[in-house]
């Protein structure tokens, strides 16, 4: 995904810079396991960005520069500690919404009631909206897979109302 380039870019430049603009293919090995360990001891970032940056370099030296690296199994994917996530109660939540006002509120609605993330929230079209069967259709969600989900049928009469307004805008336009 887009956001996935972006993110090993930084992290690239990153491991450039830490080590004084060497080039990647003039380094290996030690300077990778010296720079994750920078990460984890001195900036004290999490299991999983730690396992981001080693995943981004990883795809410079196989993908970009075609070289094949093969790093020691304490340094590949270190294991995160399994933790239960926080999740907000339905009464928080309604709370919090309630909190809101037109599109965004509607967006948190859609994204509490289905389950989408912000993104794919973000990308909706009207043909995504199967109001017959309430579904909506997530397209190019996370790892660029489809799937359906659940539209909940208390947001249903707010979105026809968006819609609506949105139609009366497209007319006018025309």
């Amino acid at each position: 995904s887009y956001r996935t380039e972006q993110t090993y870019k930084d992290w690239i430049k990153r491991y450039i810079l830490f080590h004084n603009k060497r080039h990647p293919k003039d380094m290996g090995e030690p300077e990778i396991r010296s720079f994750i360990a920078h990460l984890t001891t001195q900036r004290k970032v999490a299991t999983s960005t730690s396992n981001q940056a080693l995943s981004a370099i990883l795809f410079l030296y196989r993908t970009v520069l075609q070289i094949d690296i093969t790093l020691p199994p304490d340094l590949s994917n270190p294991s995160r500690p399994k933790r239960l996530p926080a999740v907000l109660t339905h009464a928080e939540a309604v709370k919090i919404i309630s909190h809101m006002r037109g599109v965004p509120r509607l967006m948190a609605k859609i994204m509490y009631g289905s389950g989408l993330r912000v993104t794919e929230c973000m990308r909706l079209r009207v043909k995504d909206l199967d109001f017959d069967n309430r579904q909506i259709i997530v397209r190019g969600g996370k790892g660029d897979n489809d799937r359906l989900t659940v539209l909940p049928e208390s947001i249903i009469p707010e979105l026809k109302h968006i819609l609506q307004d949105v139609k009366a805008i497209h007319q006018k336009d025309l």
